[in-house]
């Protein structure tokens, strides 16, 4: 039997390949990891941002799966402490946002800054990419806090390369309409606003995981 009759055979086993690869690479597992503010503080579970960004990113078209592993109260050390846990095998991407509690509490920038950094390095070694949501020091906290802690996360997405969300809460945190009434986390019509924000950011990462970069 001549070489050419076995080419059908050998394109159709090309062909199922292709598309097995297509189809294991068509799903992305993310993980939102973060504080009160991605575990969606005193809102319905349909309205936690992971939630939300998931609904939003699938109306783009994208199949992709976000885990919400907010935890209330979590500081970066507490971040820390389940990083490895808390991110399952087989997941391809992190939305890493925490610091917020460091900056209520006082926590020095630079323990928040260590504790960040050996997050994203631990993610890194196991092949998931990281997408920084940003955050900002209260005003309260002084101008000296805040020339310490604010660069933290831009300074951090540069030296490991990763998208950066600059600031979690933009648009909502001067917006009292958009808050809960203790003034400082978002309702729902303030998840909107922060996803409808976050929502390029996050579809470029979700890309970018789904090409395998």
């Amino acid at each position: 039997m001549a070489l050419k009759d076995f080419l059908p055979f050998f394109l159709s086993i090309a062909m199922t390949i292709a598309l097995s690869a297509v189809a294991r690479a068509e799903n992305v597992s993310v993980v939102a990891f973060g504080d009160s503010l991605m575990a969606g503080y005193q809102l319905p579970p349909e309205d936690a941002f992971p939630t939300r960004l998931e609904k939003a990113l699938k109306e783009k078209g994208l199949d992709v799966t976000i885990a919400n592993a907010g935890v209330s109260g979590d500081t970066t050390s507490g971040g820390l402490a389940r990083i490895d846990w808390s991110v399952p095998d087989g997941t391809k991407g992190v939305i890493l946002e925490l610091g917020a509690n460091d900056a209520l509490r006082g926590i020095p920038p630079e323990e928040t800054r260590k504790n960040l950094e050996a997050m994203i390095s631990r993610l890194k070694e196991r092949g998931i990419a990281v997408l920084l949501a940003g955050m900002m020091a209260p005003p309260n906290m002084g101008s000296d806090y805040a020339a310490r802690f604010n660069p933290i996360y831009p300074e951090l997405a540069r030296e490991h390369k990763l998208e950066l969300y600059p600031f979690f809460l933009d648009g909502v945190v001067t917006e009292a309409g958009l808050k809960l009434d203790d003034g400082m986390h978002p309702n729902s019509d303030g998840i909107g606003t922060m996803v409808e924000r976050f929502l390029p950011t996050a579809e470029r990462f979700i890309n970018s995981l789904a090409k395998g970069e």
